[in-house]
């Protein structure tokens, strides 16, 4: 089996894990590919350099599944690097709270029979794709499968959103942005704002605004074969438009589109596992905290 792997650089609470990792993996005969700028950190943090088959520079490589070592936000990097080769992500959590990268680093022997063995079960996550009749940067990748929001510059002053779903006016949106939630996301920045939690194959997108001037403007969940023009006017001129934290200014005036991309991230879960079992560990929900 062929293995791609993905990491951040704040490993150093678990060198001691990566080390036995690497060596399961090497026993287990893995063909092991690591992401360059991951390899070279661990060769400055590990006792000897991994033993690995490959060192991958970009984002042209193919694997049967990829790692994602890090949190939440590392797997979202994972998931730009794989793009829509549709090659499956575990992510392994070595950060905070591990919504997305829900297994843990203590668990990784287990994991690689399990890959091995193809003992897993995998859940398609949409993803947002963006355009925009301005110009967007080219190094941005135009996806997102958490949220993209649209954002006030670093001004007090509210901006204002003007937004149309399938062509037919939704809503003039005065408050600090505009959040469009998948699934995936809806635990995220989504759920700061107050917006709704979503089972994560649900065919649809959350919309929620930011500190709304009107109280009357809710959380509103629409299908996600909807497509969303959002056209923004603000005082300073411009505004930001954040993909999962990939962020970019746009000037006042200019509208983005949005509509469900044209491919999928796949996620690897443990078989039988149901996304209510991560809100309770995760979120603590039914948590008796007397």
């Amino acid at each position: 089996m062929r293995i791609a792997i993905y990491g951040n650089t704040y490993q150093e609470r678990h060198i001691g894990e990566l080390v036995h990792f690497f060596d399961a993996l090497c026993r287990q005969n893995v063909w092991v590919e690591v992401e360059e700028s991951f390899y070279r950190y661990l060769c400055g943090v590990l006792p000897s350099p991994p033993v690995v088959n490959d060192i991958i520079r970009g984002s042209d490589f193919n694997a049967a599944i990829a790692i994602s070592i890090g949190g939440d936000g590392t797997f979202l990097h994972t998931a730009q690097w794989v793009g829509d080769k549709q090659i499956p992500i575990l992510g392994i959590n070595t950060g905070h709270l591990g919504y997305l990268a829900a297994t843990h680093m203590k668990d990784a022997d287990e994991w690689i029979g399990r890959l091995l063995k193809g003992d897993y079960d995998i859940e398609t996550r949409t993803l947002i794709e963006v355009e925009a009749d301005c110009h967007l940067a080219e190094e941005i990748w135009p996806y997102a499968l958490n949220e993209v929001a649209v954002l006030k510059q670093d001004t007090s002053s509210m901006i204002e959103m003007k937004a149309r779903i399938n062509g037919t006016s939704l809503a003039v949106y005065l408050a600090d942005g505009l959040i469009v939630s998948t699934p995936t996301g809806s635990t995220g920045y989504n759920l700061s704002v107050s917006g709704p939690i979503l089972e994560p194959s649900a065919p649809v997108w959350a919309v929620s605004p930011i500190a709304a001037h009107s109280l009357t403007m809710r959380p509103l969940v629409v299908r996600d074969d909807s497509v969303i023009a959002i056209t923004t006017c603000s005082r300073s001129g411009a505004y930001r438009l954040s993909l999962d934290g990939r962020f970019l200014s746009l000037p006042a005036k200019s509208t983005v589109t949005l509509r469900k991309a044209s491919f999928a991230t796949r996620v690897i879960k443990r078989p039988g596992h149901h996304f209510t079992d991560t809100l309770r560990d995760k979120l603590m929900w039914g948590l008796d905290t007397r």
